[in-house]
């Protein structure tokens, strides 16, 4: 964890810890659906890694998908940070990669405070 306090934002906020688990669990279902592909299209010829992997890397897939849309909306990303961010989806543990990049500059960091005008009173 940071010193100064980030990595304990990080864990605090469970939309951003909900995201760094969805990346983190998306690239190990890659992993997991290459392995069944190359057993399937291998010397055993066994489909059963895709079977079970390929649904679950599909669900995760899912929804790493909508909690990038959710911390993206809550975090303000760009068009372009969101659109990277989902498109890291696609490739083979480039979530993990994504997600790295982003605590990097400081995109999964705490949000600054909204300061509110000041109102007179019986307005």
């Amino acid at each position: 964890m940071a010193a100064d306090g980030e990595g304990e934002w990080l864990m605090r906020d469970g939309w951003i810890r909900a995201f760094v688990v969805a990346a983190f669990a998306e690239g190990c279902s890659w992993a997991a659906l290459l392995a069944g592909m190359a057993v399937k299209y291998g010397p055993p010829g066994n489909e059963i890694g895709v079977k079970i992997f390929g649904p679950i890397h599909g669900a995760l897939f899912v929804v790493y998908g909508l909690l990038t849309l959710v911390v993206a909306r809550r975090r303000r990303w760009t068009l372009v940070q969101t659109g990277l961010a989902l498109v890291s989806a696609v490739p083979p543990f480039a979530t993990v990669l994504f997600e790295r990049w982003a605590r990097r500059r400081g995109l999964l960091d705490a949000p600054a405070p909204v300061e509110r005008p000041l109102t007179p009173a019986g307005r």
